[in-house]
This record gives C-alpha cells, sequence and structure tokens, in this order.
C-alpha cells in the first residue's frame, strides 16, 4: 500500500476490520514507517518541511517560482529553529538567489556542480571575489543543497513528484574551496611600527588643534576620530566593537584603582561566530596603554557634548544620529590616515588591533591573558597578529644567553 492510497482512503476497509492495536501489529516495519509518516500532524513537522511550506494537490500559476520561494522560507525557518542569527540566514539565502539568477534555470532541482563550477569562475575571474568570500558563498550552497536532499524534509519527492527531478549537491569534494591556511586574510596586513602609531596620533590631535583655532564646527568631529583611534589601539578593539560602546561599557577593576572608572572596557559586541550572538568580554586596561585614559575624559566632557543628539548612551554620536555608522568611521579613519602619510595598503583600521597584541608580547604578557584580553577562541589566531620588531627578537635572544651564562663554552670567530 502506497502513501497516496492511504491518503485517499485506500485503507479504511482493513481498518474497519481490524482494531487499531491488531492493525499495527500486522503492518510491516516498512508500512509502519508509511502509516506514521501519513498520520504525522503538522505540529510534529521539523521546521522546514515541505509539507509546512506546499499544500499538496493544489495547483499553482507558477510552480517553479512558488517551489523555489517555499524552499527559501523553509530553509530560512530552519535555520532559525538551529539559533542562526538573522544576519547570517539573510546573507546565505542573498548568495542562493544570486547562484539561481546566474544559472537562469527553473530551480534548484536543475542545477548542477557545472553551474557551480561556471558561477565561481566569473566570480574569481570578473569580480575578482577574495578566497574567503568564496568559502562563504560555496558553503550557503552546500548546505542549501544539504537541506533539500535530507530526507526529513521530503523536498526532493516533492521536487519527483511535481518535475520529475530532484535536486544534486553541486558543492562536493571535488569542486569546494580549500582553507589554505588559518589566517586567509590579505598577507599584507600587519600592525603599525611605533613610529607609524605616534605619527597617526599626532596628526589627529593636531587636526583638532587646527579646526579649533580657525573655528570650524569640525573640531569636535576630529576629536572624535582622534579618540576613537586611540581608545581601538588602548584596548585593542575592532571597529564595531568600538562604535557600540556605551557609556556605560566602563568599570572599575578593583585591583588597579589607579585607572578609577576606567579600569575595565566591557565588550558587549564583539565577533561572533557563525551563526550564534555577539560575544562579550571584558577588557582589562593596562600601564603600558593608560594614557588613553586622559583622552578619553576628555571626549566624554567636551566632545560628546557638543553634539546635539546626546539624549542616549553612545559613547560616539554624530550630528545626526546616536551612533557613528561603520561607514562614517571608516571615512573618517582613512582620511587620517591619508593625513597622516599612512598610505600603506597593509595598514588599515584593525591594524590598530594587530598593534595591541603585539604591544602586550613584546611587554612579556602572558599568552593566554593576550588571547582573553582581544577575545581569540584560539591562541593560533591570536599569534596571527603578532607582528614582533627585530629589536624585540634581539632582546629575547640575548635575555636567554644572559640566563645561559657560564653554561654555554666562550666561542672566536674562528670556532
Amino acid at each position: 500500500m502506497t502513501a497516496s492510497r492511504w491518503r485517499d482512503g485506500g485503507g479504511a476497509a482493513t481498518c474497519g476490520l481490524l482494531s487499531r492495536f491488531a492493525f499495527h501489529a500486522t503492518l510491516s516495519h516498512k508500512t509502519r514507517a508509511i502509516f506514521g509518516r501519513c498520520e504525522m500532524s503538522q505540529q510534529d513537522l521539523p521546521p522546514g518541511s515541505a509539507r509546512l511550506q506546499l499544500a499538496d494537490g493544489i495547483a499553482v500559476l507558477r510552480p517553479e517560482a512558488s517551489v523555489f520561494e517555499a524552499m527559501v522560507t523553509g530553509w530560512s525557518h530552519q535555520q532559525l529553529a538551529r539559533n542562526l542569527s538573522a544576519g547570517t540566514i539573510s546573507a546565505r539565502v542573498a548568495t542562493i538567489r544570486r547562484f539561481r539568477d546566474f544559472c537562469d534555470a527553473d530551480g534548484p532541482w536543475t542545477w548542477t556542480p557545472a553551474m557551480a563550477n561556471d558561477w565561481i569562475t566569473e566570480l574569481r575571474g570578473v569580480h575578482g571575489i577574495a578566497h574567503s568570500t568564496v568559502l562563504n558563498y560555496q558553503g550557503a550552497l552546500r548546505h542549501f543543497m544539504d537541506y533539500l536532499l535530507d530526507p526529513a524534509y521530503e523536498w526532493a519527492e516533492q521536487c519527483q513528484d511535481r518535475f520529475a527531478t530532484h535536486p544534486v549537491q553541486v558543492i562536493t569534494e571535488a569542486n569546494s574551496a580549500r582553507h589554505v591556511h588559518e589566517g586567509p586574510g590579505d598577507p599584507r596586513k600587519r600592525a603599525y611600527t611605533t613610529d607609524e602609531l605616534q605619527d597617526l596620533c599626532d596628526t589627529a590631535d593636531e587636526q583638532v588643534t587646527r579646526r579649533y583655532e580657525v573655528g570650524t564646527k569640525g573640531a569636535m568631529v576630529a576629536l572624535r576620530t582622534a579618540t576613537i583611534t586611540k581608545v581601538a589601539y588602548a584596548w585593542g578593539l575592532r571597529r564595531n566593537e568600538v562604535r557600540m560602546l556605551d557609556l556605560t561599557d566602563f568599570g572599575p577593576n578593583p585591583r588597579a584603582r589607579q585607572f578609577g572608572r576606567f579600569g575595565v572596557c566591557y565588550v558587549r559586541y564583539g565577533k561572533p561566530g557563525k551563526g550564534s550572538p555577539a560575544k562579550r568580554r571584558g577588557v582589562l586596561t593596562v600601564p603600558e596603554t593608560a594614557w588613553v585614559i586622559d583622552c578619553l575624559e576628555q571626549w566624554i566632557d567636551q566632545g560628546r557634548t557638543s553634539f546635539d543628539r546626546t539624549t542616549g548612551t553612545a559613547l560616539f554620536p554624530t550630528e545626526r544620529s546616536e551612533r557613528i555608522s561603520n561607514g562614517a568611521l571608516s571615512h573618517s579613519f582613512a582620511e587620517l590616515c591619508d593625513t597622516a602619510g599612512l598610505t600603506d595598503p597593509g595598514l588599515d583600521f584593525h591594524s590598530l588591533r594587530r598593534s595591541y597584541v603585539t604591544l602586550l608580547v613584546e611587554s612579556g604578557y602572558d599568552t593566554r591573558f593576550i588571547q582573553e584580553q582581544v577575545g581569540h577562541e584560539y591562541a593560533s589566531t591570536t599569534s596571527l597578529y603578532t607582528f614582533v620588531s627585530p629589536d624585540y627578537r634581539s632582546r629575547v635572544v640575548a635575555a636567554a644567553l644572559r640566563a645561559a651564562a657560564g653554561r654555554l663554552p666562550e666561542r672566536t670567530n674562528e670556532t
């Protein structure tokens, strides 16, 4: 007895002759599975199931478009049930739609690995996308096709019934990109040298002074840029982390009372894992960057209050909004770097964070402490941020030689 016949009432006579208990006892294992599936209520179906998105036996005007939209909606519901963030889901769905537009085909039941290869080739060759972007795009495609092929969601069966074909996995072991190394980013990226950091901060301060002397309103804007730059370096913050700081995100450190109310910087919008909410961490103020406290107090007392939109608690408001945007922050920092003559493509806002890690390493802080300060899950990630100077390496070797003095034999140039 097939599932369709059961739904049409083909087993009614049998049910009338046998009790429900006896009927189940006489069914084979396979038939019992079909029976259970047919009797399953909608509440028992997994989120994203095809039967929750499509009505059986109802014809639609444009079946290809309707089924594709139902697939995307079901996949979104399935990801929400897995607690993935809305941003992750929307980015993945956008990738699927972009691939659909490239293929110009009816739907995923007609997609092939060759189409995926052609799409990635065009993106790499024409648009020049980065290796990490290829990994993200292929990952989204792989997850989508895995969802469609999972028997629990019944999409393959729906496609077979409606279009006489079914989806196949288009991202396989043969055509998927590899993680070439742990840091797939641009190898040119580096930390600022001590002199470059000094030039950057001096230029930021000069911009404030110059605009203040001529009486322009941009003086407070320049002060905001200078403060953001110094705060990001002093606590090793990412761009969005410093942008999202509030006045209440600072507190005292009972073990370092000399720093007052700025002993700890509480980061509430740390970089999340894929599909996870933002990570929180507390970054302790260290003596090497305690000078930032005076700069921050000046901004809070004099600069921040000069903006009209200071009704909220955002640390860095603007004239038009309660909080500076990522775009505005990036633009102002790029202008500062251009003014300072720091146009090396390996230097960017994130280089301030690399410089912070390097500072802690060269100052002798424990590697585990540094890892916790910057919020890295793995120490290997922290090591990618370390750009120690040749002078520091020489000091390390000299210290090791002093510690080993008397145990090493004396050598001359001839031996």
